[in-house]
């Protein structure tokens, strides 16, 4: 990047007021935003960023799965450049947080306003956008899914948030299967993405270093476990005559904990909810199924961790006279992030003064849907106390700051050099 550029800086006072204004959708009297995908607060808004990217003068797009997206044109023929996407997304967990998303969202459309403005000549597109369906209300990723070819009618047929809901959520967007299934992209019109995002975690915060540039974000995998055994009277059998499918459960519960904190020091795992059946209180459980979740940010850990957490489901079972039923519910590989981005990000932490670490990311984001369609990058700024999904959520404004004109340089960097 030439030195012409080397100061400028998003106006923080400008993405302050945009920043503040998107959080009034969906706010909560705790301080946080209530924003589900396709939920009447999701959907003002997105009337609000509408509304703010044309009377900014961008182009507005939006595509079958419902992302939205402002859109400055590069100075070369704009239909032979290809386009560098930035962005983040609107929706939000039940009750969370108004950093999470929202912050990068605004941060995009910021860049966007100083290239307009400096008149910056780049070889790229840019196009700020929010996506549809981060945090999985419906779906999971969707919008990046839809737009890297990764949804297919399966998962419109059966998702996680149930296809009634999926479908009302679709019609008060005024969208479809069929819109949702024509997003796809050609990845020959894509130059990458980058992401800001809070950190959502301690370790920025601990360490006091400013930026963080994700060098992958973690797999993750799912499963559904359920360990039979035999319902029985809890008074009358005795304690070595039962077929307890509690006793299988809670044991791989323990030992699946010792045996990542033991052999697979970089990855995590939790068992998030437990069912017993019939469950009652003098009735031996005769069924408890359980969710499974693991995550690693290597191929070869995440493979390996598979493969073991399974395999210990297994004895356990077999070591309380239980039979085992596994489902699997789906998995995300790990994503690692680009070379070239994961420099840009550095080279403008550098000149803009900003202490920076490689760090992965433990929570799924929107870039690790596009890791496959094009170079893309990320960087964390740093959550007080490492709160996220709440509305206790927060970020001090001068980090949020930092993070945006780290964001701007690296797009002039990719844009540009």
């Amino acid at each position: 990047m030439t030195s012409t550029f080397s100061s400028l800086r998003i106006n923080s006072d400008r993405m302050l007021d945009s920043f503040t204004q998107v959080s009034v959708f969906g706010s909560t009297p705790e301080g946080g935003v209530n924003r589900p995908s396709f939920s009447e607060a999701h959907l003002q808004a997105r009337k609000w960023f509408r509304e703010q990217i044309e009377s900014a003068g961008f182009e507005f797009r939006t595509d079958g799965a419902g992302n939205h997206s402002a859109v400055i044109a590069s100075h070369e023929l704009a239909k032979q450049s290809p386009t560098l996407i930035i962005g983040s997304h609107l929706d939000s967990v039940p009750n969370g947080g108004k950093y999470d998303g929202g912050l990068g969202v605004v941060a995009a459309f910021e860049v966007l306003k100083i290239i307009q403005e400096n008149r910056i000549k780049l070889k790229v597109n840019v196009e700020a956008m929010d996506f549809t369906d981060e945090e999985g209300t419906l779906v999971g990723l969707l919008g990046g899914a839809a737009i890297s070819g990764h949804l297919h009618q399966k998962d419109l047929d059966n998702p996680r948030g149930g296809r009634e809901n999926l479908v009302e959520g679709m019609k008060r967007a005024g969208l479809s299967d069929e819109s949702m299934l024509s997003a796809k992209r050609d990845p020959k019109t894509l130059a990458g993405y980058l992401e800001l995002h809070i950190e959502q975690g301690k370790r920025l915060e601990k360490s006091k270093i400013n930026i963080g540039i994700v060098s992958a974000i973690v797999g993750i995998a799912s499963y559904r476990l359920s360990f039979l055994g035999k319902a029985n009277h809890a008074g009358t059998t005795t304690m070595e005559d039962r077929l307890d499918a509690s006793l299988g459960a809670s044991s791989f519960t323990l030992k699946a904990r010792e045996l990542v904190m033991g052999r697979y020091k970089n990855s995590v795992v939790n068992v998030g909810k437990m069912e017993f059946a019939p469950g009652a209180f003098n009735i031996v459980p005769a069924q408890v199924d359980l969710s499974l979740e693991f995550r690693s940010a290597t191929q070869d850990e995440f493979d390996k961790l598979e493969i073991a957490l399974i395999e210990l489901a297994k004895n356990e079972a077999k070591n309380f006279g239980l039979e085992l039923k596994i489902e699997f519910l789906g998995k995300h590989s790990p994503s690692p992030m680009s070379d070239k981005a994961q420099t840009a990000f550095a080279s403008a932490c550098d000149e803009l003064g900003l202490t920076n670490t490689s760090l992965t990311s433990g929570a799924g984001h929107d870039a690790q849907s596009l890791a496959d369609l094009c170079p893309v990058g990320m960087i964390f700024v740093p959550s007080v106390d490492g709160i996220s999904h709440s509305p206790k959520e927060f970020t001090e404004w001068e980090d949020c700051v930092n993070g945006a004109n780290v964001l701007l340089h690296a797009v002039l960097k990719l844009g540009i050099d």
